[in-house]
């Protein structure tokens, strides 16, 4: 696992190092230059010296004075300028050090010529009375510009480490609150959804802390949605389970064929209420959010409100009710089939109960100004204004919900499978009053779908 302290400390002296090689570069070549123009004024004085003075002697050979020891190897020696001089016609009349021999040169000024394995930088002076040369070693000139660098290089080493230890230092107080945060967290229960407090926290951590208080409060709310499932289906299934219990014990003190049929026949009704209950509650646990992304498909929504209606049209015959499907063109969108169907199922099933004897049920599957839509119409009571925003709550039935119903096996669960499955398919479901002024009609317009 990477360590973003160790990253940051790691670019940092690694950029320090960098600097610091490039500020030592820097100096001896700044120094190199600054040297190289003292020493060659230097070389321009001592040979105009030397040459003022040769020019008043005789101009024959002198004798050398001593050699220099080439094992002396102090600075001052290094440095030492070396001297020779020429008469016109070439003949070498004297030489500082004997184990140097320059070429002679007529060019006057400054050049560099090799002598003895080394480069020497030489100043010519040509006068009528002969040449003078004034030398020094270029290697002299390197050494002093590296040493006078190389003494740059201890305080930026120090500089690097003390810069590195502040860092260390800065990034493990200005982490400390976001441990402490860490530590809140883990010691946490699961239920303890609290968001965690940013007062301490640094500015540059303070997002990520704001997405993590974001998602406990979504926990949060989901867990208390989940609490008031679990306790509304328990409220919900006691009732029928109740009724299946007296069921069963009025079956067993029937005393004769009629009364026990009746009471298996309530019985049978009993348990068809409380499968269709449970089978409902699978439904909505499975609309529900979980994180993972919905299966998506291409579906083909007229051949599902077509097959839709054609499982329901034996039911709808037997209770005297058309039902019909207008999807004669495809129209398509982006889903899991197998949840589309169970949204469709319910649409279907509320209007059927709903719808009394000779109404009419339509199912429709059609595109609206470019968007994929269903429309389920009926022609029966209808839900009043003021209660269709209520009726998406899970178990919520209207005050004339039974009455008008023809059985009693709803739960009040069918709607808020609708709106589970349409927000997880990013569609919209809105509740409207046909144009017949009766009845209720249902749409789930979806999203428009993108052209490939």
């Amino acid at each position: 696992m990477r360590s973003i302290q160790r990253t940051l400390l790691a670019w940092v002296l690694g950029a320090l190092a960098l600097g610091s090689v490039a500020v030592a570069l820097t100096s001896y070549l700044l120094t190199l230059q600054e040297m190289g123009e003292v020493f060659d004024t230097d070389l321009r004085n001592v040979a105009q010296a030397v040459s003022s003075y040769h020019g008043s002697v005789d101009a024959q050979p002198q004798p050398a004075p001593k050699a220099r020891d080439p094992e002396d190897g102090d600075a001052a020696a290094d440095a030492a300028i070396l001297t020779q001089t020429w008469a016109p016609d070439g003949l070498r009349r004297y030489r500082s050090d004997t184990t140097v021999a320059l070429p002679m040169t007529r060019v006057e000024g400054l050049s560099t010529l090799r002598a003895g394995g080394e480069d020497w930088i030489v100043y010519t002076r040509v006068t009528a009375s002969g040449i003078v040369q004034a030398a020094q070693r270029r290697s002299t000139r390197e050494a002093l510009a590296a040493e006078a660098a190389s003494k740059v290089l201890l305080p930026l080493a120090l500089l690097s480490l003390g810069v590195g230890g502040l860092l260390v230092f800065g990034l493990r107080r200005g982490l400390r609150p976001l441990d402490r945060a860490a530590r809140d967290v883990a010691a946490r229960s699961e239920t303890a959804l609290e968001p965690i407090a940013t007062h301490a926290v640094p500015r540059e951590i303070e997002p990520l802390v704001l997405a993590i208080n974001v998602l406990m409060a979504r926990l949060a709310n989901a867990l208390a949605a989940q609490r008031r499932f679990v306790a509304d289906a328990a409220h919900e299934l006691r009732t029928p389970i109740t009724a299946l219990r007296l069921q069963l014990q009025r079956l067993r003190r029937s005393s004769d064929a009629a009364t026990r049929e009746q009471a298996l026949g309530e019985l049978e009704a009993g348990i068809a209420r409380s499968q269709r209950l449970v089978e409902q509650l699978l439904q909505v646990a499975r609309a529900e959010p979980d994180g993972r992304a919905p299966r998506r498909v291409e579906v083909d929504l007229a051949s599902l409100v077509r097959a839709t209606v054609g499982r329901y049209s034996q039911r709808a015959e037997l209770l005297g009710i058309d039902l019909g499907a207008l999807a004669a063109a495809e129209v398509v969108t982006r889903g899991d089939p197998d949840a589309l169907g169970v949204l469709l199922d319910n649409l279907v099933e509320n209007a059927l109960r709903y719808t009394p004897a000779g109404g009419v049920v339509d199912v429709e599957a059609a595109l609206f100004q470019g968007q994929p839509q269903l429309r389920v119409v009926d022609d029966g009571p209808g839900i009043p204004d003021a209660e269709r925003d209520r009726v998406f709550d899970r178990f919520y039935r209207g005050e004339d919900a039974q009455a008008q119903a023809r059985d009693a096996s709803g739960s009040g669960l069918g709607l808020a499978i609708v709106r589970a499955i349409a927000d997880r398919h990013g569609a919209t479901v809105s509740l409207h009053t046909p144009s017949s002024g009766r009845g209720l009609e249902v749409r789930v317009r979806f999203p428009r779908m993108l052209q490939h």
